[in-house]
């Protein structure tokens, strides 16, 4: 009964991972159940634990633990962004554009997002620029072929073509920031 959030900031869902928190929870149960809202008398959608949800079907189990919230749409959209954005194992690249939707679906400013996430404006600002770079850049930033300080270096420069070859220099030659 429980459908998939359109609104979940998290595109990649490791399968290797997965698979061990599916054997955790076969094992040891499910220690937070998920959060869903109720769509209709029969159906539900995921606001946040699409990877305990992903493990469970993988486990081929018919019913979860989940909490029943009250919200519309724009609330599950909040409520599924920030519930990512307090996780640790985001790459800098999704932070950024969970950051730019919720600036722009929810329509808050910088300040306002800072506050309630707890987050200096600054910091927002740091990473919404990262959106900036060339695509190939933020990949190499999602795959951690690059750090956010390298990221930050090349931001200074304006030209994206400019910048593709200053990246694929740190990468060959594995350069530091300070090189």
């Amino acid at each position: 009964k429980i459908i998939l959030n359109p609104f979940q900031p998290r595109s990649d869902f490791d399968d290797t991972s997965l698979q061990e928190l599916a054997i955790s929870i076969k094992e040891l149960g499910i220690i937070q159940p998920v959060t869903v809202r109720k769509l209709d008398k029969v159906k539900f959608q995921l606001i946040s634990g699409e990877r305990r949800f992903r493990a469970f079907k993988k486990l081929r189990i018919g019913k979860i633990p989940a909490y029943i919230r009250d919200a519309n749409d724009q609330e599950s959209l909040e409520m599924a962004l920030i519930e990512n954005i307090q996780r640790d194992d985001l790459d800098s690249i999704e932070i950024a554009i969970c950051y730019k939707r919720l600036i722009e679906d929810i329509n808050l400013t910088q300040e306002e997002l800072g506050k309630k996430i707890g987050k200096k404006r600054s910091t927002i600002s740091h990473y919404l620029r990262l959106l900036n770079l060339h695509p190939i850049i933020q990949a190499g930033l999602r795959d951690f072929m690059l750090t956010v300080g390298h990221a930050k270096c090349l931001l200074s420069i304006t030209n994206h073509n400019t910048q593709l070859d200053i990246y694929n220099k740190i990468i060959s030659k594995n350069l530091s920031v300070r090189e």
